[in-house]
């Protein structure tokens, strides 16, 4: 079975800007916790940290969860260096033709307006984007946090996870 080691692992850090639905980011928290990526969190939120539906999506994890808080996106700024990756429906690159390197930070924004055009504009070839069909408007946030995290977990060979699950009452053929 393969086992996590102790080597280094690279880092990811996962960030929320301006969230506005409680389970959507619980459910990015349980996300995050199983993975080992850290997650960032920009105000201001559409709620309180301590919602009960926030706690509820992802209650069994939040004690596991590297988690910073920052008042607002220049707050974000001032504490960190990227590299960024901003996940849009408007961006020029599949998410799957980026390189991700240790310690980058996907960016993802609020579940009803996304990331700013400015920013997107600022930062054309960091922009990336899931393939869609034509006329949808995007995944759910949780969801598109998922995918994301799990292209970056996939070019790192899934580095310091468990790929192989065991059988509670059996046992796999051996």
């Amino acid at each position: 079975m393969n086992q996590p080691t102790n080597e280094h692992l690279n880092t990811l850090n996962i960030v929320l800007v301006e969230p506005r639905i409680p389970q959507n980011t619980g459910n990015v928290a349980r996300t995050c916790a199983v993975t080992g990526a850290r997650l960032h969190l920009v105000g201001p939120m559409g709620f309180a940290i301590d919602d009960r539906k926030l706690k509820r999506a992802g209650l069994d994890y939040w004690g596991q969860l590297d988690i910073t808080y920052y008042q607002d996106y220049a707050d974000f700024l001032q504490k960190n260096s990227g590299p960024f990756f901003y996940f849009t429906s408007k961006g020029l690159h599949r998410h799957t033709d980026v390189q991700y390197p240790d310690g980058c930070y996907l960016v993802f924004g609020r579940e009803d307006a996304g990331l700013p055009e400015s920013l997107l504009a600022a930062h054309p070839d960091q922009c990336v984007r899931f393939p869609m069909r034509r006329g949808e408007r995007c995944l759910n946030l949780s969801n598109s946090v998922a995918v994301g995290v799990y292209e970056v977990l996939r070019q790192w060979d899934f580095a310091g996870l468990e790929t192989h699950g065991q059988l509670t009452q059996y046992t796999w053929g051996e």
